[in-house]
């Protein structure tokens, strides 16, 4: 079957050709994290059938219309959630599939669009939600969260030595003036890392805020062992991660999976008779090119 020319890219996926190599001989795959929709296409090209989830509305109009050559064949349909709730959704909660697929973080259109406030360009309102209509945006966490749990953020996802000093500075500067733009946050960076401080100082501190205000270790930690079993006997899984907090959830969970035993540490008899879970088709991870 000849694949139609494909329209601008929404989001540019990285390791397309890596993706559909793994997942080559899954005739169904769910791909948890659809954005623009370009890992789909490259599947739905190999002739597998696609379910795709995206929690953003733009991303799902935007693949339904990239993809619209596979929609009206019934090959690829388009389902707005996030993949933790996969158990929860009407026509998810009884299937099961022989490729999942995982592309972690952040879409370059969220990026590109300033609105959503996923950057640190000059006057960005502090959102970062991935799903536009939730609770939860950057400013109210960083106008809420106590100073203990700031740190907990900055110092667990960003890896930051100071992160105690800019967390103090942050709820002294919103005593008297509430965060509303990404000013407001590259002011208090800058106030304990130094004036000079620019795009590689923001980037983690930026990225640390919005894992926290998505959950996004919580819910990728919650949701592998469900996603893991929903795979059919002999399918694969697949995982693009780009944050070291996920990197290492990642490469725990796939180690557990493919152990000997895979009964929980404390049970004192083993039960499950020595059965991995699964076993790793790569002999170590596979990395983007430098041209990606």
């Amino acid at each position: 079957m000849t694949s139609p020319a494909a329209p601008p890219a929404f989001h540019e996926p990285v390791l397309v050709r890596e993706v559909a190599q793994l997942l080559g001989n899954a005739r169904h795959v769910l791909d948890c994290t659809l954005g623009g929709g370009g890992h789909a296409r490259a599947l739905l090209a190999q002739g597998a059938r696609v379910t795709g989830l995206d929690q953003d509305p733009a991303a799902i109009r935007a693949a339904v219309s990239q993809l619209a050559h596979w929609v009206d064949r019934g090959a690829f349909t388009a389902v707005q959630a996030n993949f933790a709730d996969v158990d929860q959704r009407p026509g998810l909660a009884d299937a099961a599939w022989d490729g999942i697929l995982l592309d972690l973080g952040v879409s370059s259109h969220q990026l590109d669009e300033e609105a959503r406030g996923f950057t640190f360009r000059a006057g960005a309102p502090l959102d970062m939600r991935m799903r536009p209509d939730a609770p939860l945006d950057a400013a109210r966490l960083l106008n809420e969260s106590s100073e203990h749990e700031l740190i907990r953020i900055f110092r667990e996802h960003a890896d930051e030595p100071r992160s105690g000093r800019l967390a103090r500075e942050i709820v002294r500067r919103r005593a008297t003036r509430p965060f509303r733009v990404s000013d407001d946050l590259v002011g208090a960076i800058r106030a304990v890392l130094g004036p000079r401080s620019g795009p590689a100082q923001f980037a983690p501190i930026f990225q640390a805020v919005r894992i926290a205000v998505n959950d996004e270790i919580g819910i990728l930690q919650r949701s592998l062992p469900a996603l893991r079993d929903r795979l059919t006997p002999g399918g694969v899984m697949a995982v693009i991660a780009y944050h070291s907090g996920e990197d290492r959830l990642v490469k725990h969970a796939f180690a557990d999976w493919s152990a000997a035993c895979v009964c929980p540490p404390k049970q004192p008899v083993c039960t499950c008779r020595g059965a991995p879970l699964g076993a790793t088709v790569t002999r170590k991870p596979v990395r983007a090119s430098a041209a990606e």
